[in-house]
């Protein structure tokens, strides 16, 4: 994978009335590689009354310069994921879709912070050694510098 850019398809599962206070239940199941094999459009994969899986495709993750920190803390965190931002219709709590995918650790945090909904879903492996390969080509990390305690620094640095 040479590309700066994958498309990918999310799934999403819908489950009815989880529990006596949710009458709707969304979790992220899957993000897939979209070659193109999934059409443009959603379309549910299963729907037995209770609980519905529906394909979201067409997704592009970009990777980018300015992001090599988020990709680079991703990657070091242990377990490297896909973050997915998603929503639910105000005016019909029975739907809801995934908004934007990002390998950015950071990205994903600037999106919560903001108070958008974020799961994520294990990366594997293949797109994991494609995003360590750009990691490691545009983001150096800084060097951790030691820091003197103030005891030993002249009063003026203190």
């Amino acid at each position: 994978m040479e590309a700066t850019t994958l498309r990918v398809a999310v799934l999403v599962e819908r489950r009815r009335q989880p529990n006596a206070w949710e009458d709707w239940q969304f979790r992220i199941v899957d993000v897939l590689i979209d070659s193109g094999e999934f059409g443009s459009a959603s379309h549910t994969l299963r729907d037995d009354g209770r609980t519905a899986q529906i394909l979201y495709p067409g997704f592009d993750v970009s990777l980018h310069r300015d992001e090599g920190e988020g990709y680079y803390l991703n990657l070091t965190s242990g377990a490297p994921v896909w973050f997915v931002m998603w929503r639910i219709d105000d005016e019909d709590p029975s739907r809801a879709w995934p908004e934007l995918v990002t390998l950015s650790y950071n990205e994903a945090g600037r999106l919560m912070d903001a108070q958008e909904r974020v799961d994520n879903v294990p990366l594997p492996a293949d797109v994991r050694e494609w995003l360590q390969v750009y990691a490691d080509e545009h983001y150096r990390p800084e060097p951790k510098e030691r820091k003197r305690p103030a005891s030993f620094r002249a009063p003026e640095q203190r």
